[in-house]
């Protein structure tokens, strides 16, 4: 099963302004939720611009790889990275 049909992905910004106008001590939030369960499986915190760019991984990685694929690749990154 695609990884898009297994999980969500839901992005939390931190105020109004898009990324690449907002404030540097802003954090967005980003989730990565299992449907059929409904609980998140995965979730950084990370400045706007790192956020935006991570979202955008995400969405590739979700439409393109297999549900376990996607959840073995991700579950490594480090949270305190600021890029994927």
């Amino acid at each position: 099963m695609k990884a898009n049909r297994a999980y969500r992905l839901i992005v939390t910004r931190g105020g109004r302004a898009p990324a690449l106008l907002a404030d540097t001590a802003r954090v967005d939030h980003i989730e990565v939720v299992e449907v059929d369960a409904g609980e998140v499986v995965l979730f950084w915190d990370r400045p706007p611009q790192a956020a935006s760019r991570l979202a955008r991984a995400l969405r590739a990685d979700l439409s393109q790889l297999e549900a376990e694929e996607f959840l073995t690749r991700w579950a490594t990154v480090d949270d305190d990275a600021n890029s994927a």
